[in-house]
């Protein structure tokens, strides 16, 4: 009798343990995008020069973005977000890099911002190189774009420096694969082989060949500093990193992250003004 009470409680808990993991694969997607879908002007946070852009997808979604062009001899900011919020809470960042004369182009997810559509890897990643080829027809040159990639957009900004020209890359708590963090946080689930959206960034970075700029909290819970590490040793130089020992996973701009990111900027606007005038005077040789 107590035997058969002891195999009713093991399979009552592995039947259990089958709906939970059912659930969590029927529904990762909703498991990994938090979307808010309010779509917001830019008018409403007093931003300098942003305007709201919609650009149009192949497959009919609409994109929304936040737009304003840089100051002569200044990059534009190509970023992706992180998993959560939309554009109004990064409002903040986009007055700091155009207060700088920066342009940005801040792109909304599908779900996102008041964006058509469902967000997934396919969709964001395409999604951010329509966006990136946007600006190309805008006439700016490659080497004037720095793509950003926070958090969850680390794994959608490293496929577009992959298989586009970028004057730099920046990662901020970049994660090796999103399967890792998944890994981390359902360590009682069976994730890795199930995963649909895998953001495999440590196998797109061989491919990476513009400068890059990894940051990273230290107290970082949510994807661990040494997978920051991990990205920075993987990757091609040049490369630098900046880790902040008191950050968590969205703070470490306030603990100097936005001095680091625009000392790296300016010196890499110095190197490229020094390399094209170094190519200059070879052809006039």
């Amino acid at each position: 009798m107590h035997m058969q009470l002891i195999m009713k409680l093991a399979l009552g808990l592995f039947a259990l343990y089958a709906v939970i993991a059912v659930a969590a694969f029927v529904l990762q997607r909703r498991l990994m995008y938090f979307p808010d879908p309010e779509r917001v002007s830019p008018a409403t946070f007093a931003l300098p020069g942003v305007k709201e852009r919609i650009i149009d997808a192949p497959d009919g979604a609409r994109l929304i973005s936040w737009y304003a062009p840089a100051a002569p001899g200044q990059p534009t900011i190509l970023y992706f977000h992180g998993n959560a919020g939309n554009l109004a809470t990064r409002s903040e960042r986009i007055r700091r890099y155009v207060s700088r004369g920066y342009g940005v182009l801040f792109l909304s997810y599908r779900g996102y911002g008041g964006s058509t559509g469902t967000p997934s890897e396919q969709a964001n990643v395409a999604d951010a190189k329509l966006a990136y080829d946007t600006l190309i027809a805008d006439g700016l040159e490659p080497q004037d774009i720095i793509v950003y990639g926070e958090s969850l957009g680390s794994g959608v900004a490293v496929q577009v420096a992959a298989d586009r020209e970028v004057g730099g890359l920046v990662l901020d708590a970049p994660y090796t694969t999103i399967v890792d963090v998944a890994a981390l946080a359902y360590p009682y689930l069976p994730v890795r082989p199930f995963m649909f959206d895998r953001y495999e960034s440590v196998k797109y970075l061989p491919r990476v060949k513009a400068p890059l700029l990894v940051l990273h909290g230290e107290a970082d819970r949510v994807i661990p500093v040494e997978m920051g590490r991990a990205i920075y040793a993987a990757a091609n130089a040049p490369k630098e990193i900046a880790t902040f020992p008191r950050a968590g996973h969205s703070d470490h701009h306030l603990y100097g992250s936005y001095d680091e990111m625009f000392r790296w900027i300016d010196a890499l606007m110095r190197s490229q003004v020094q390399d094209t005038d170094q190519r200059l005077k070879g052809a006039a040789q």
